[in-house]
């Protein structure tokens, strides 16, 4: 099963002033004495889907575990794989994988019908541990067997696993540590992904394919980064995307390309939204901080309010979507509570310049009179008591 992990880092372009180092002592003030966390791909795509949240993406730049945050301040998060689903994915994954990718060889050739010769296979995962080799380093090696591949050099591979790649979110680098594999036919990239949800009778879960397609849409960005700043066309990684599942009920893979087109436009845009992380720090408190202060077990000691505090100071951007996406959903659904952005975020547009429900409501019954900005708002309330109170007369009658 893909894992992914970022770990955040400045992105190394001086200014002059040292801008971007102070950048990065800042995020990890914030985020404290710990490693900076792995998040799976689902950060990211998480994030693009909500630009607005500087919350997230302040705790995202810092690398905070947002999972433990949460569940420290006494707010879960309730989504997640279980241990099985984990460890089936694994497993799957080591299969397809297994003897140099040889189910994935015969995939691409008699199920895609590529004419893929003799391969050579390359594990860019780092021998000593990805914990002890910096990402710079792992990202550079990468980026030369990728870009050799690109050049055609004899001998270059074909195949590649663990790719370290890079891409800058909120103008922070990022680095990706993707668990799939990127193969080269004929000076075309291809990406890889491998997941355990099955394809039954040639159909598969319509919103785990809508997942994964945007997950493989940031590695497939990510891979084009890297290729165009060496001077390649960047569209030599191909927006089809190879998705490998599990066929029926059985544990025998198949393989079905996936058009990410659409998801590469809506992550390339949401991206550009983003608000840079250094101007959002600087609105920030100057002693902001998320550590958990663990003591020599491991055990927070840090008062769970003034985490919550602290969290308070970073502005949120909650919407219902957040649920299914967010560590700290849950706590945000709390604070957002007679606030009209937790009706979704059609409402909160409709709405626009009514933050609470109680504003709305006094609005529709003509109890309050509306700022100017509220005037448009605040006739379609009206117009819709109306009705409401038409509609609830019709049934009483």
């Amino acid at each position: 099963m893909t894992s992914t992990s970022i770990s955040g880092t400045s992105n190394g372009k001086s200014n002059g002033n040292g801008n971007g180092d102070r950048t990065a002592e800042r995020l990890a003030a914030i985020r404290g004495g710990v490693r900076p966390t792995r998040h799976n791909a689902r950060t990211i795509a998480a994030l693009t889907r909500n630009p607005g949240c500087a919350r997230r993406a302040v705790l995202d730049g810092a690398g905070v575990d947002k999972q433990r945050l949460a569940a420290y301040i006494d707010f879960p998060s309730r989504f997640g794989q279980s241990q099985f689903a984990l460890a089936r994915g694994n497993a799957f994954e080591a299969q397809v994988k297994a003897n140099g990718c040889a189910d994935l060889l015969s995939l691409l050739r008699e199920r895609l019908g590529l004419p893929i010769p003799e391969v050579a296979y390359d594990d860019l995962e780092s021998v000593t541990g990805r914990d002890k080799e910096s990402p710079e380093v792992r990202y550079a090696r990468s980026r030369a067997l990728l870009t050799r591949a690109a050049a055609g050099d004899e001998g270059a591979g074909t195949l590649f696993d663990h790719p370290l790649l890079g891409l800058e979110v909120a103008g922070q680098r990022v680095y990706l540590e993707p668990d799939l594999i990127a193969f080269q036919h004929e000076g075309r990239f291809h990406v890889v992904e491998i997941k355990s949800f099955a394809v039954v009778d040639g159909q598969a879960d319509p919103s785990k394919v809508s997942a994964a397609a945007i997950q493989a849409a940031v590695y497939v960005l990510a891979m084009r980064e890297m290729l165009a700043d060496a001077g390649y066309d960047p569209t030599i990684v191909s927006h089809d995307v190879v998705l490998v599942c599990p066929r029926d009920f059985s544990n025998q893979p198949t393989a079905v390309l996936v058009d990410v087109r659409k998801q590469l436009s809506v992550l390339r845009r949401q991206l550009s939204r983003m608000t840079k992380v250094d101007q959002m720090l600087a609105a920030l408190p100057a002693n902001l901080s998320f550590d958990l202060a663990p003591d020599a077990a491991g055990v927070p000691t840090r008062a769970p309010g003034a985490l919550v505090d602290a969290l308070h100071a970073v502005d949120a951007r909650y919407a219902p979507d957040c649920l299914a996406v967010c560590e700290l959903a849950y706590f945000c659904r709390n604070e957002a509570k007679g606030c009209t952005a937790a009706l979704g975020t059609s409402a909160r547009e409709e709405l626009g310049g009514i933050e609470r429900v109680e504003t709305a409501l006094a609005l529709a019954h003509d109890k309050l009179a509306p700022a100017e900005d509220q005037a448009e708002a605040a006739a379609l309330l009206r117009s819709a008591a109306r009705l409401r109170a038409e509609l609830m007369a019709g049934v009483g009658s």
